[in-house]
């Protein structure tokens, strides 16, 4: 798999800032931009609390996230290849300590409170899981097409995705599972093995299914006819798809809603922060998020692609796979055409562990691109 030739602290003193790459962070303070702005759209006109806003929280989320992004950028990614196994233990560890002492959000047990802060640390897993996966399959590029390096990539991915989902957090375990298809695709995996593994989890996906809470099943199957139960468990689906419907072409207006008169949304700062956009700022507004995501994600698989060795370049497909996912899911089911699962807005969605964690993937991956013009090791 390789061995760095730089010591960790020479890593960090040969970095090269020339080659920094300046589009990628402006996508990722745009995005984060975006979020702050809806964020507060959202608090505005709410009474004063006790405690910080959401919105000054992101602010502080947002400065840590990004100071995290640069010392994650000035070390050198190919020392991932050394770390594979203590992070592999680390997320398996996190992931059982939030079983063991987590506290309930929305229902599920997958925050871990310390010193007042909650930290969700399946975030994290997410990242240091792509960091992990990468380095395995970059170590066997001439047998990623055997049934066997497949096998173990699943039972690697198949661990951490069966804690997060017994929980219960069932999109963040959809997600593992979407940056494991994304990497071994991109990784030249047999697209018959790949397959057989697809059909392998649609026959367990009933079981699977089985395990949820019953609240969590019903809200699961609303988007196929929101209106069944628009009082019940389809009630936050019904009110996006009426704050998006209200929003018409060109928005009401940043602030018009308020939380006061949009008190009819639930997690509006969250899993359903698109539809207050849509709302606030219309089709268009909806339209320019979409094309920022495009621009983050074509940069990150530029970055992929110029990478200067298969680790680099699978690291990037993780990144890219799991943003898309999460865009995807998350925007489909605010406008009614994905199951409410509760994944959250990349970089948008209020939630301190979920930019931290990404903003630390998105250092790696501004690592690669900084290394990229220097030979493999």
């Amino acid at each position: 798999m390789g061995v760095a030739t730089a010591t960790f602290v020479e890593s960090m003193k040969t970095r090269d800032w020339r080659h920094f790459d300046v589009q990628l962070l402006l996508y990722v303070l745009l995005l984060v931009a975006v979020g702050l702005a809806i964020g507060y759209s959202t608090e505005f006109g709410a009474p004063a609390g006790g405690g910080m806003r959401e919105t000054t929280k992101t602010l502080i989320w947002g400065s840590i996230g990004l100071t995290v992004f640069f010392v994650a950028a000035s070390i050198d990614y190919a020392w991932l290849r050394t770390l594979a196994v203590p992070l592999y233990v680390a997320v398996i560890g996190l992931l059982v300590l939030t079983m063991l002492v987590g506290t309930s959000l929305f229902g599920a047990q997958m925050s871990v409170t310390v010193a007042g802060l909650d930290f969700q640390f399946s975030e994290v897993s997410k990242v240091l899981m792509i960091t992990v996966l990468a380095t395995y399959l970059a170590g066997r590029r001439e047998r990623v097409g055997r049934l066997s390096t497949i096998l173990v990539a699943g039972l690697l991915m198949a661990v951490p995705t069966y804690l997060v989902y017994d929980q219960p957090d069932l999109g963040t375990a959809l997600v593992f599972i979407a940056i494991l298809a994304g990497m071994l695709f991109m990784a030249g995996a047999s697209l018959g093995w790949l397959g057989l593994m697809a059909g392998a989890v649609i026959v367990v996906a009933p079981v699977a299914g089985g395990m949820l809470q019953e609240y969590q099943r019903q809200r699961l199957f609303c988007f196929l006819d929101p209106y069944a139960d628009p009082q019940g468990a389809c009630y936050q689906l019904v009110q996006s798809l009426n704050a998006v419907g209200s929003g018409g072409w060109l928005g009401r207006g940043l602030t018009v809603g308020g939380e006061e008169l949009r008190s009819y949304l639930p997690v509006q700062s969250s899993d359903f922060i698109f539809a207050v956009l849509a709302e606030d700022l219309g089709f268009v507004g909806g339209l320019l998020l979409l094309l920022l995501f495009g621009l983050l994600l074509w940069r990150i698989l530029l970055i992929g692609w110029q990478a200067r060795d298969a680790l680099g370049m699978l690291i990037a497909v993780g990144l890219a796979s799991m943003i898309l996912f999460q865009v995807v899911v998350n925007i489909g089911m605010a406008i009614g055409i994905m199951p409410v699962t509760g994944i959250p807005l990349p970089l948008v969605s209020y939630g301190g562990s979920s930019m931290v964690s990404l903003l630390f993937g998105l250092g790696i991956l501004q690592s690669i691109r900084m290394r990229s013009h220097k030979p493999a090791l």
